[in-house]
């Protein structure tokens, strides 16, 4: 093995960072053996993430049995169900950059032989998997788990059921003694929210890109069988660092389009495009929002899991873990078998190596597709020349025209449809709350589900230049770009304006001439930052295009 990390530990010169270590109860024999980083994203702040601190302690145990020496630390997360629909939750994505960037000043600084990172909750998975590929260094992403379901009145619940309450009551559908029993129920312990909303898809996103041992995501975060899938990863680590297999030698263009396929057989959330964009760039591989159709269009969705589906992610566990879904996409021909995994073996053998539950309901056999294609569409047209993107699963309509409603902020929308000022028909437009403009590119979780909420998700549409949460359904347009702050089309839309969305031809058009559109915008001017110092200016300076993944550098 050549280790860097014998540039800080080993020789006469070092005997000062030796001294130091020492302090702190390494040991000569330890500083001889492979330094393996454990990147913690625990914090006290969200169920999530409440448990990794206790998984650390297994990761570390594995990398010793396997001859390593652990060395934990700490980057921060910032929950986006938290948050949702505050000022603060526009520090969520910008949390996703800040997380890469921090593991790779660490494990850069220390010089690490090999990294595992523990996440949950949505923006560390990504964030960790862009560190690991910026560094390139034998590493393991291990997803702490998701969250297992509430129970109210013969139902599983989650945080998604949450937030339709608040639609719902808002509304006069259910008093203020459901809604409390709701939130009460919901949430009955740690881990991560518990559909495919974004959390999970990205967990699935690393397995199937092979960053993640297969079947280690699925298991909840509360189960007792997650200290033996910690403690080995800590040996996978070991392995990996002693075969100098190093993370872009995994996550090669064929591991990208398995992962895309997984999101689009299981109903994923739209956001594995903006973090799978971010992913490939850290790569190097070549990678477009146009690949996401071109995938999407040719797997089947065969994965019932909510938002729109009946399961949650737990369900998936006793169904057999995303294995199962794995072994469908092979059997189909919609992944890649030869692509290699963290543990030197396949995609195609740790496939082979799944073990379905006899009767389970939740993964259908590939002859019983719950949709022909898979869940995401991406649009373009006149207003979103970069594309936007939709999820699909559980809609049933497939175009909508309709006036728009413009709002630039989601403050403002959320204020009109709590206020009953949002009718059938509608088309809801909130604009400059992009990257650049939000900043931050906030999820509109809150809006949606009171569109939701509110018996409107048949008949009302929205778009945003912001994002979705994993847990929004309904007919709702995403990642519009380029956004409104930096002279998008978006930002010339009036209200009233005619809009027509249509998925049979993938198309998103502002219904006005050419040399109107082209008036506007040339009339428009930026509005001023709203934050002049800081990160989020920082990060105003830095982030390009939702198109190209919102990345930094």
């Amino acid at each position: 093995m050549k280790l860097q990390s014998y540039t800080i530990t080993q020789g006469r010169d070092r005997a000062p960072a030796r001294s130091m270590l020492k302090a702190i109860g390494f040991t000569d024999a330890d500083l001889k053996k492979p330094i393996i980083g454990v990147a913690n994203t625990w914090i006290e702040t969200m169920p999530c993430n409440y448990n990794l601190r206790e998984l650390a302690t297994h990761v570390k145990a594995g990398i010793r049995e396997a001859g390593g020496t652990p060395m934990e630390f700490n980057t921060v997360a910032i929950s986006d169900g938290i948050t949702m629909g505050t000022e603060g939750m526009k520090a969520s994505l910008v949390s996703r950059d800040l997380i890469a960037d921090s593991i790779e000043l660490v494990c850069r600084g220390h010089m690490f032989d090999g990294v595992v990172a523990l996440v949950a909750c949505d923006k560390t998975i990504p964030g960790a998997g862009m560190a690991l590929l910026r560094l390139n260094v034998p590493g393991v992403v291990l997803y702490g788990g998701s969250i297992l379901p509430g129970h109210y009145n013969g139902r599983d619940l989650t945080i998604q059921d949450v937030f339709e309450a608040v639609g719902a009551r808002i509304a006069g559908r259910i008093n203020d003694a459901e809604l409390l029993a709701i939130e009460n129920l919901a949430c009955p312990g740690a881990g991560a929210c518990g559909g495919q909303y974004t959390a999970n898809t990205m967990a699935t996103v690393m397995e199937m890109i092979g960053l993640s041992p297969m079947n280690s995501a699925a298991v909840p975060q509360v189960d007792a069988r997650k200290h033996q899938i910690a403690f080995h990863a800590g040996q996978v680590v070991m392995d990996a660092v002693k075969a100098e297999r190093r993370p872009r030698d995994i996550a090669t263009r064929q591991a990208f389009e398995n992962a895309i396929a997984a999101v689009a057989a299981t109903g994923g959330s739209t956001n594995a495009v903006l973090h799978l964009l971010a992913l490939a760039h850290e790569a190097g591989v070549p990678l477009t929002i146009d690949d996401f159709q071109t995938i999407s269009a040719r797997t089947p969705l065969f994965v019932d899991l909510k938002p729109a589906g009946k399961f949650v992610a737990a369900d998936v566990d006793k169904a057999g873990g995303w294995g199962v879904v794995a072994q469908r996409l092979t059997e189909g021909g919609y992944a890649h078998r030869d692509a290699i995994t963290v543990t030197g073996r396949t995609f195609g053998e740790e496939a082979a190596d799944a073990k379905e539950t006899p009767g389970q309901p939740v993964i259908h056999p590939l002859s019983k597709p719950i949709k022909a294609t898979g869940g995401l569409v991406i649009l373009k047209g006149s207003l979103a020349p970069e594309g936007g993107v939709i999820k699909v699963t559980g809609i049933d309509r497939k175009s909508q025209r309709g006036p728009a409603r413009v709002f630039d902020s989601e403050e403002a929308a959320m204020s009109a449809v709590t206020g009953g000022k949002i009718k059938a028909g509608d088309i809801v437009v909130i604009r400059y709350e992009g990257p650049k403009g939000g900043p931050g590119m906030r999820e509109m979780l809150g809006v949606t589900s009171a569109i939701v909420g509110a018996g409107l998700s048949d008949s009302v549409a929205l778009l945003t230049d912001g994002r979705f949460s994993g847990a929004t359904r309904g007919f709702m347009v995403g990642h519009v770009a380029p956004e409104a702050f930096v002279g998008g089309p978006i930002a010339a839309v009036k209200e009233g304006d005619s809009i027509l969305l249509d998925i049979e031809n993938r198309l998103i058009e502002l219904e006005i001439a050419g040399e109107e559109l082209a008036a506007r915008l040339k009339a428009w001017s930026a509005p001023p930052l709203r934050y002049e110092s800081g990160v989020f200016r920082k990060y105003v300076n830095a982030v390009g295009s939702a198109a190209l993944g919102a990345v930094t550098c």
